[in-house]
This record gives structure tokens, sequence and C-alpha cells, in this order.
């Protein structure tokens, strides 16, 4: 995100005139400006060759005639401004062609990537960090728990008379879960190619908003929307990273100094994990009364974070909910006659975004793992307690029933030497879609925590390509495993904590699990299935870790949480 001088975050509202605020799911064709022809060969419709033997063009890809390259550096505290820089240790590099400067950030333009990296390390900036300076992740939390626990929120559903039936209950559980912000880490850094003239302006971009790439390129060149073209490209991984147009604002701003040459500006990993718009970080409250039996007859469940669609979709938020943050927590499948579940909007002072799965990567881990604890108070079989609470909806009691057959869930695990096996389990109907998981995982003398096996279900309505279904399921699992082991974006003093893979890992080829996708035969209209695999496998996981280890997991990720057990 950029700041004006007010330091009033620009948003899409600032940049894109009313009728075009909503990015539409248009596409731009795959063609360049006729005044310049790109160097290689055009894409094909069927994609999949091009793929396979690298002759598919991606935004990182473009070349132009007369081409510069340029890397950019932003303030590191968010907020921050750039006082002052030295140039002349950056010009001195081979290859350096100029040093460019915004309000929050510098970038050093070259003949090719190399030299203008080798400038802006060269560089000694001096930011004003402005009043994020000692923002840590630990105060940003503490904010969170004061205001859960002071104010009510927005109701987003009130069925019965749940919060008092909870206060009197004798018997009720009361806890609280946290899951942390999460980068992107989108494989194919970010970029984009922009050649500003007077009086038009091109972008080469792989982005999933062509038309709010195309607002926000026209209201910075104060060009009229006809003369900005967008030529899109196919994207190395979105995963809500690229349903922003910040590069889009941050490339234009800087073009603008520069007019009369293509110039494609390049994020490295470092600035892009630093400084990325991330997924919210949560804190919930969450509370259900039990009866004789250990059934709900009561639940009640506040989230509080930030709004994503305040700033993406304002007329999206109607009464003060953010439809996107209670997703999965309003509606949730199980028979309970009283339920209350409020949003409470809490923004923090680094900017968030959509992330693959979006509100209900959080809330079915919430949910999912709680009802596993209210299971566990009832002394009852996770899968069977779940059944006798979907009486309404047999459409995910069939898949829940389907994922544990094929997983063998009454069967016993197959023993490794010193480790600790558990199976857990997750049922949700999120996108449109019914899906059920179950999760085999061991744990080790040290607490490291490894997923063998994952068993899914799924009723997606018609399937039109069941290969792409299967696919799409395994690498939501995999990227929910990754972020639910070991991913979070943590702050001290202002600054983001991790900078690249070392210290914000991806899963590892032989650390996959096994992942058996099951799909059950429906004539019914057809769900989403891009992210449901995402959001089911976390509470999977950290169930399957408290069967193993009869340890909880309220807080992601679990990182190190077991070391401590012997």
């Amino acid at each position: 995100m950029h700041h004006q001088p007010s330091g009033r975050t620009l948003g899409y509202g600032d940049l894109v005139d009313s009728a075009s605020q909503m990015p539409m799911p248009d596409d731009v064709p795959l063609k360049p400006a006729t005044q310049f022809k790109l160097i290689g060969k055009p894409l094909k419709r069927l994609d999949s060759a091009a793929k396979v033997n690298g002759s598919a063009q991606f935004g990182i890809d473009v070349r132009l005639p007369d081409m510069l390259v340029a890397t950019v550096a932003a303030s590191p505290v968010v907020g921050g401004r750039l006082k002052s820089f030295d140039a002349s240790k950056a010009m001195a590099v081979k290859g350096v062609r100029q040093v460019l400067r915004i309000e929050n950030a510098m970038a050093v333009v070259g003949d090719h990537f190399w030299a203008a990296r080798q400038g802006l390390l060269a560089l000694s900036p001096v930011w004003e960090e402005g009043k994020n300076s000692n923002v840590t992740t630990k105060t940003i939390v503490s904010d969170m728990a004061a205001v859960s626990s002071q104010k009510p929120g927005a109701v987003a559903r009130n069925d019965g008379d749940a919060l008092r039936k909870i206060r009197s209950a004798s018997r009720k559980l009361d806890v609280t879960y946290e899951v942390p912000f999460l980068a992107h880490a989108t494989m194919e850094p970010m970029n984009c190619t922009v050649n500003l003239q007077s009086d038009r302006c091109d972008l080469w971009v792989g982005t999933q908003v062509p038309t709010a790439a195309q607002g926000v390129a026209a209201k910075l060149s104060g060009l009229p929307l006809e003369k900005v073209e967008v030529h899109n490209f196919y994207i190395g991984g979105g995963f809500g990273r690229r349903l922003e147009a910040d590069n889009v604002a941050q490339a234009v701003q800087f073009a603008k100094q520069l007019k009369g040459r293509p110039i494609k500006f390049i994020w490295t990993r470092e600035e892009d994990i630093q400084h990325d718009m991330y997924r919210p970080y949560y804190y919930d409250r969450i509370a259900a009364a039990l009866d004789e039996q250990g059934r709900p007859i009561a639940w009640s469940h506040k989230v509080t974070g930030s709004s994503i669609m305040a700033r993406f979709a304002p007329s999206a938020v109607k009464n003060g909910i953010d439809s996107d943050a209670v997703e999965g927590a309003k509606d949730i499948p199980y028979d309970v006659p009283n339920v209350h579940v409020a949003y409470l909007r809490h923004e923090p002072p680094i900017p968030t975004a959509f992330w693959r799965g979006v509100g209900p990567t959080h809330n079915i881990f919430v949910v999912e793992s709680f009802i596993d604890e209210l299971a566990a108070i009832a002394k009852a079989d996770p899968v069977q307690y779940r059944s006798g609470l979907l009486g309404k909806s047999p459409r995910l009691k069939a898949v829940l029933a389907m994922a544990a057959e094929k997983a063998g869930w009454q069967l016993p695990m197959r023993k490794i030497a010193e480790r600790r096996m558990g199976r857990g389990v997750s049922a949700q109907f999120v996108f449109g879609s019914y899906m059920a998981q179950v999760a085999e995982v061991s744990v080790g003398r040290e607490g490291d925590v490894r997923v063998h096996r994952v068993v899914c279900a799924v009723d997606c309505g018609q399937v039109i390509n069941p290969d792409t279904v299967v696919a799409q399921i395994e690498s939501g699992v995999n990227f929910g495993i990754t972020a639910a082991l070991w991913n979070e974006i943590t702050l001290d003093k202002g600054r983001v904590q991790q900078n690249n893979f070392g210290d914000y890992r991806m899963m590892r080829i032989n650390e996959a699990p096994r992942i058996e996708v099951h799909i059950l035969k429906s004539g019914d209209s057809p769900g989403g299935i891009g992210e449901p695999g995402t959001s089911a496998v976390a509470p999977a996981v950290a169930n399957a870790i408290f069967s193993a280890t009869g340890k909880r997991i309220r807080k992601l990720p679990v990182a190190d949480q077991l070391k401590t057990m012997t």
C-alpha cells in the first residue's frame, strides 16, 4: 500500500471511479501495444504444453526494445517516509541509470536487474519512521484482546438466546483462538513493466484485476482511462496477492519521473514479503453451553480482525458486518438451537488483503477445532459427534462419512518408531462445496510435526473435470499445511521480521503428504473448489495433533508449540 502526505492509505476508492471500484472478473487480451514487439512466441490458448516446456510467458518474462529494469525499496516501517539518501554510490555502479524516489520508497533503474539491485544495495537511505516505529506483534494482539473483551461487536447472527444461556450454564467451554498475519509468497516475484508516454500508458503485468490496474494507472498518470492499456500475462501464483494493484501504483509513480522508455519493475522476494498486503490476524472468542450428553445447546463466536471488504468492496459491508470475515463462522452447519455470531472490526497498522481461502481459512480452523474440543468433553468419537449434529446437512454428513471410511478412521495407524501418531478430522460447507478431511500426523520427540496422509471427500456439485478438482484440492492442502505448521508474519519496532524462505518457509517436496481425493457424484449446481482444500486442512491437522499428544492447538502456526512436551 502507499500513503498520501496526510498519511491516509490510498485505496481503490481513491484511484478508481465509483463505477469501476469493484474489480471486475474480466480479462485483457494478451497483445502488446502496436509500437512494441514482445520478444518471444505468442501464447496459445491451450497452455499445458507451454507451461511444461517453459515457453509460457509470465509478467516477469516481458522484454521490450530499449527497456530498463528497476528494483524497489520501501520504508521498512509501514507508514514511514523517505527522508534522504546519497545517490552517488548507486550511480557509481556500472549499468545504473537513475535513482528515483517517491514519498515512501526509492527505486534504482539500470540496464539490467543485477545493476539495479547492486545500486539499490549501495544506497544508505535515512527513513522517517513515523508513528508505527514501536509497533510489535505483541502490542497488536494485546490491543485486539482488549477490544474483544470490552466491545460487543456487530451482530452477524442471533438465533435464540445464546449469550444468556452460556452465562448461566453449569457445563460450558469458553476459549480464545488466534491465527497470524500471513504473506502470499508467490513463486513469481511481484513485477510490473510500465511505458509511460505523454499521451498514453502501457502496462505489462500478470494481475488478477486488470480493470483495477488500469484504473490505478489512469488516476496516477492523469491520463484518460482509454489511454491506458493493460497487457495481461499468466501469473506465477496469485493466492490473492495479485488481486491488489499496489505494485502498479508504485511503478507508475516512479515511471512519471522517467517517461519515454519502458521500465520493468521487479520487487525482490525480501521486499515483497516485508511489504505484502497480509492475511489478517484474527483474535476469536468462542464459547458453548452443553447439555447432559455434551451436545451444544448454545454457541457464541466473536471474530475480531481487520475488514478487507471495507477497503476492497465497501458496499459488501452492511451494518458493520464484513461478510468475508464471518464466512464459515456465521452459518455453522451443526444443529445448535441458540447461536450468536458477532464481528468486531479492528485495524492493524499493516495493510491486509485476501489470502487463498479468505475468511474460512481462519473461521473453519476455529469452528472445527472447537467442535473437536466439545467432542472430547463429551467423550465422543469426533466423527460420530459431528455426524450427530448434521441432521440438517445431509450432503456434509455424507462427505464426512466417506472421508472417515476411506481413511480407515476406526483402524489403528501404522506406528513410526519414537513418534506419536494421531488422526484428526474437519468438515465444512464453504464456497458452495461440502468437504471433509482426515489428516494423519506424527509428532517427534522434539515436537516436530509431520503430516503423512490427508484423505478428502468432497461434494462440489456437478463436476466437469475431476482432474481439476483433484489438482485444486491437492495444491490447497499443501498450501494450507505449510501455513498451519510454519507460516506467520511478525513485527518488531514496526518492521516485518521475515524476509525470505529461510524464515518464511515453504513445504519441501519430501514433506508433502499422500493426498487422496474422493468425489461424490452429484447433479447439483457446481460449487467452488479452488480454496476449500486450504481452509479444511488446518483444523484436521490440529485435531490430529491433539489425538497424538493431548495438546490443543488454539494458535497458529503450530511451529515450536510442542517442543516443551516430553
